[in-house]
């Protein structure tokens, strides 16, 4: 896997933005690349800052497609989903689903590995969420990331890299902090205009 992995990392490098793209739907569907996309952005925005918005775009479209082929798998493949995964943590992803709807897919795409991620786009597929709405959670929580990502290489150049191995986590769950408050102020602005209704 590793030359695999470093054949991946070289090819996408070469090819630039359609590279990012390619990295993060074969990361998002059925191949494990860890970090891989993380990294090439990252590196790609320290030579080419003008680029950063397309690459981030790039990345963010990539594992979009990823996901909506592991989403369909799950909608069609029920049964093949339920082969490859313990009953009792898929049991509890599905609570999770019908609990928060897209937000058990949006604040697993914002976090870095090892967290897991793929059971939650096979599994959104399984529990019947909108190929809409699944698509902008996934669209917003990795667009998120790889924006952050890519300011961070502006800011700090090659340092980026340090300081996300040293900061990611918690960054990436201040990020999915802010999602939350803004999500519960949201659903709480709602609620207020509903009973003003009433």
């Amino acid at each position: 896997m590793g030359s695999f992995a470093d054949w991946i990392q070289s090819t996408a490098l070469a090819l630039g933005g359609p590279g990012l793209f390619i990295v993060g739907l074969l990361d998002s569907s059925f191949l494990s690349l860890p970090e891989i996309n993380d990294l090439l952005l990252i590196w790609m925005v320290t030579q080419h800052k003008a680029r950063m918005p397309y690459y981030v775009m790039a990345s963010t479209l990539g594992s979009v497609a990823g996901c909506l082929i592991l989403y369909y798998l799950g909608r069609k493949s029920e049964q093949w989903v339920a082969r490859r995964f313990n009953a009792d943590r898929m049991e509890r992803t599905l609570r999770t689903f019908q609990r928060y709807g897209v937000m058990a897919v949006l604040i697993p795409s914002l976090l870095p590995p090892p967290a897991p991620f793929k059971i939650f786009v096979l599994l959104a597929g399984v529990a019947g969420i909108s190929v809409q709405r699944f698509g902008l959670a996934i669209a917003v929580g990795r667009g998120l990331r790889y924006l952050v990502e890519g300011l961070l290489a502006i800011w700090y150049g090659d340092r980026a890299m340090v300081f996300i191995a040293a900061n990611g986590q918690p960054i990436a769950f201040a990020l999915v902090g802010l999602l939350v408050v803004a999500m519960a102020g949201y659903i709480l602005r709602n609620r207020a205009l509903g009973r003003k209704r009433l």
